[in-house]
């Protein structure tokens, strides 16, 4: 605030007239944040750049007149401007949200492509390391293991930053490796009795699972469009099931097993994991390794290594040196893209998670069709859409 000391007429003397004489003050320039950005942060101008006030000359203060001995009020009308500090010529355009929305959906979008992408490499190579090595257990340990190798080598060159971990991150940790090892092998399992997209059929039933032990397990209550998405989903699995030409009942209950397995790692993912600052790469390669740890000594148990080696060497006689590529391909891609889709849904609400899983399916079914030639009746077709719609409905009626 400008205050002016004020003198009487008495008071003057040469001092003052000459005082007065001299040239008036400039414009004084100071640096000012506007209350109103103050209170609204959001709409300020800028938050890097101060904000500079001009004063006019005798602002608030009067001037002494030498000539009538006594002060002459100014006129108090005055324009005050406000500028940023390095302005030259127009303002430079702020970036608008649509720019950062578009840029947000682009790497949404780029991560939905490379996680369908990944997981249909995969089921074909895995389909192919089945048909010719029809060792589940094996082959589940391999992709557990190359994974966990790929993470074990990028926190070791820093290339990825390793998890700050503790003993009570791998004790609620556990009971989802447990699920998440239960899961993949019965996957496995399922793929190396029936066609990748059947089981895959089966697989989208899931939800189902979902509802059943959420309902029975945990005292969860659904609305009824829910309850209502289930038909579909039930019906489709079902007619799939009953028109596969090559159907197995190893295949079909691994497949379901898998659907329990999942579920339930979920439930426990959701408990356990509250409140834990682990990046979505890292909470996967930590379970990877968990259930790598868990999953060896069943393998070794059940088919055992002199077993292992009498199919490998079967493999190479019978495909040759591609059947080495075949099995770095599934194992590597394995754990390609289920670390996508981890760091997709870092980014991602749960729903449009849901909805990218049941197009991922969808692009599984139709390229495992096309590349392995797969006979499938039109009765068969409509109970594979039918159950995949139900899940698309299901998704959207959770919410």
């Amino acid at each position: 605030m400008i205050s002016c000391a004020k003198h009487s007429v008495a008071s003057l003397g040469v001092a003052d007239l000459f005082r007065f004489k001299s040239p008036p003050p400039q414009p004084q320039i100071v640096a000012a944040r506007s209350v109103f950005a103050l209170r609204n942060p959001s709409l300020a101008l800028s938050s890097s750049k101060p904000l500079y006030l001009a004063f006019p000359d005798g602002l608030g203060c009067g001037l002494r007149d030498a000539s009538l001995s006594r002060v002459k009020p100014r006129r108090r009308s005055f324009r005050c401007e406000a500028y940023e500090a390095d302005r030259s010529g127009d303002a430079e355009a702020t970036p608008t949200p649509t720019r950062s929305a578009a840029a947000q959906k682009l790497k949404i979008g780029t991560y939905f492509a490379t996680w369908w992408a990944l997981n249909v490499v995969f089921n074909i190579y895995n389909k192919k390391v089945l048909n010719a090595f029809p060792y589940p257990w094996l082959t589940s340990t391999l992709s557990l293991a190359a994974g966990s190798l790929i993470m074990l080598i990028s926190w070791a060159t820093r290339i990825a930053e390793a998890p700050k971990t503790d003993f009570d991150f791998w004790k609620a940790l556990a009971p989802v490796a447990v699920a998440h090892t239960i899961g993949h092998v019965a996957a496995t399992v399922s793929m190396s009795k029936v066609a990748v997209s059947f089981t895959h059929i089966i697989k989208s039933g899931e939800p189902a699972f979902s509802v059943l032990v959420s309902r029975l397990l945990l005292g969860e209550t659904f609305p009824v469009p829910v309850y209502l998405s289930l038909i579909p989903i039930i019906g489709g699995c079902a007619l799939a099931a009953v028109t596969e030409l090559n159907f197995n009942m190893i295949g079909f209950m691994g497949a379901m097993i898998s659907n329990v397995a999942f579920v339930f790692r979920n439930i426990f993912s959701k408990r356990g994991m509250k409140g834990k600052s682990v990046s979505g790469m890292n909470y996967y390669a930590c379970l990877s390794i968990l259930s790598l740890l868990l999953l060896t000594p069943f393998a070794i148990a059940i088919e055992g290594p002199q077993v292992w080696a009498a199919g490998w060497q079967k493999a190479l006689s019978e495909i040759g040196p591609h059947f080495v590529w075949w099995v770095a391909a599934q194992s590597v891609f394995y754990h390609l893209y289920n670390q996508v889709s981890y760091m997709s849904l870092d980014e991602i609400s749960p729903l449009t998670f849901s909805i990218g899983n049941t197009m991922k399916r969808i692009s599984v079914i139709v390229s495992s069709i096309i590349i392995f030639h797969t006979p499938v009746q039109p009765i068969n077709a409509l109970g594979a859409a039918i159950a995949i719609l139900g899940t698309f409905l299901y998704s959207q009626a959770k919410q």
